[in-house]
């Protein structure tokens, strides 16, 4: 990777540098006694088993584990897109209790309007807030050119790879500046090459902006290679079993020793979880 900057953040073969720190970009969020209940076919099925947790601003937090243990349904509860059965969601000390342009979700489908090109698209939220068609486009371009698609943007979504839409995606949310991105396997349904691209893009913007940052994966070291903590959940029900702490020095590549090391820690306590075997992908 050749050097480059970031606004205030320069990026090298050794690292990330903050040339001169940037103030958190992101809010704190608290997560009290969360849990989600359903009814399926007359019996009570307890989808999220109840989560404490404290996330502070600015920090990126991965959520790992195999699919049916409830990473997703608190992604959206925290968004606001559903209700908990129990439990309350702080987000910079206000009660969460709907949406709120504070917290913006992206899911593992970019779900881009096939009908506006790039520029329109990143624009749509802005559009909707009421903000001037000049001041509008200027913010949107300068999303577009952090994202690395300067020069697509009057193009559609059919004319984008998957890895591009998601690129346009990310520079939507970004335009709207939430202090809170939610991101439920955003990179899932891309190739190997585009996303590891990917995950080094969000990074350095991550460290450009310190937004607060909930990533749900099932891959053991793309959860490493992004994340300042990560939390390993099991199913049935849906629960955190580990935190790890990961002090590994930033940017991280999936090849590094260090890394690799650790996913085997994590792979180890994922294996002897219950029902969680061959649920998560080590690569």
């Amino acid at each position: 990777m050749t050097e480059r900057m970031v606004g205030e953040v320069q990026i090298t073969r050794a690292g990330i540098t903050i040339q001169s720190e940037p103030p958190p970009g992101g809010i704190p969020l608290r997560i009290a006694g969360i849990h989600k209940t359903f009814v399926s076919r007359g019996r009570t099925v307890e989808a999220l088993h109840p989560v404490d947790l404290d996330v502070h601003a600015g920090e990126f937090i991965c959520l790992l584990g195999p699919s049916g243990c409830g990473k997703s349904t608190l992604l959206s509860i925290i968004a606001g897109l559903d209700s908990a059965s129990g439990g309350t969601v702080w987000a910079n000390g206000c009660e969460v209790r709907g949406p709120g342009t504070d917290r913006v979700l992206l899911f593992q489908e970019a779900a881009l309007f096939p009908w506006l090109d790039v520029q329109r698209n990143v624009e749509f939220g802005l559009r909707q807030a009421g903000i001037g068609a000049k001041e509008r486009a200027e913010i949107a371009q300068r999303f577009i050119n952090l994202v690395h698609l300067t020069g697509f943007e009057r193009s559609y979504t059919h004319q984008l790879s998957g890895g591009m839409r998601q690129r346009v995606a990310l520079a939507r949310a970004l335009a709207l500046d939430p202090a809170v991105l939610l991101m439920d396997e955003p990179f899932g349904a891309l190739d190997a090459l585009t996303r590891d691209r990917l995950q080094i893009e969000l990074e350095t913007i991550w460290a450009a902006t310190r937004k607060t940052i909930l990533f749900v994966t099932h891959n053991v070291r793309e959860a490493i290679a992004l994340g300042d903590r990560v939390l390993v959940f099991a199913p049935r029900p849906g629960r955190i079993i580990r935190e790890f702490r990961i002090n590994l020095p930033r940017p991280r590549r999936l090849e590094d020793h260090a890394l690799v090391d650790q996913a085997a820690t994590i792979l180890k306590v994922l294996h002897e979880s219950d029902d969680t075997a061959g649920g998560v992908n080590a690569q």
